[in-house]
């Protein structure tokens, strides 16, 4: 059997812009999508669950690949008014008789698993920051680029959307808005400590996302997925 949990919060910028969906099929396979709008823009928040609802439902019955791609084509053109939203997201399917959860995603949103004993990050921020740390570039130059997305789901293609296996029993899919503003070992803390309850360890991750100096938190979500 596979359990799952889901929780958003708003952030202090305008309305949320994140959605997530799971959606189950007849033979308990599971279809999760965690969009992460880019921007608030006016078209962003009342699409995002209709990404999410697209990739989620197609993850569930084609694989995560063609979910996130399938709901890439709802925003591929920019629209009349030029200003169609925009978004990073990860997908997963999960079979209850399958011990590898499959995740394609594309931009900063993120997949971790938990054996029971340590977090696991099992994506890759698509990030100009990321590339260049990659790449051997100072720390301190590299963050300042963290904001820079190499690709979002508008443009998303068969080579920009990333594949992981994960075989822990356990997979947490987040917006940014969780892993880069709750300190890794709370968030290591938080698995462990709900590890059992999907339900409670997505509201508690979406809780711990506190203010930055500033006092600004972004729009906060999660999944989580338990075989």
């Amino acid at each position: 059997m596979i359990r799952t949990g889901l929780a958003t919060r708003e952030g202090t910028a305008a309305d949320n812009a994140d959605a997530a969906k799971v959606y189950k099929l007849a033979d308990g396979t599971v279809g999760a999508a965690v969009i992460d709008g880019i921007g608030h823009g006016p078209h962003t928040s009342a699409t995002a669950p209709l990404l999410a609802e697209v990739a989620a439902r197609i993850s569930a019955r084609r694989g995560p690949l063609a979910g996130l791609l399938t709901a890439s084509e709802l925003i591929a053109d920019q629209g009349a008014d030029g200003k169609e939203a925009d978004a990073v997201a990860v997908a997963a399917r999960a079979v209850p008789d399958d011990d590898i959860t499959v995740v394609n995603w594309t931009g900063d949103a993120r997949a971790y698993g938990w054996n029971g004993r340590r977090l696991e990050l099992y994506t890759d921020d698509h990030t100009v920051g990321a590339q260049l740390r990659a790449n051997g570039v100072a720390l301190e130059i590299a963050r300042e680029h963290d904001n820079w997305l190499r690709t979002s789901l508008a443009r998303a293609t068969i080579g920009t959307v990333y594949t992981a296996g994960i075989r822990d029993q356990l997979i947490i899919l987040t917006t940014d808005g969780i892993h880069a503003q709750i300190p890794a070992d709370l968030l290591t803390g938080l698995v462990r400590d709900h590890e059992d309850d999907p339900a409670a360890l997505a509201a508690a991750l979406v809780a711990a996302a506190q203010d930055d100096t500033d006092g600004y938190r972004d729009d906060a979500t999660a999944i989580v997925i338990l075989h």
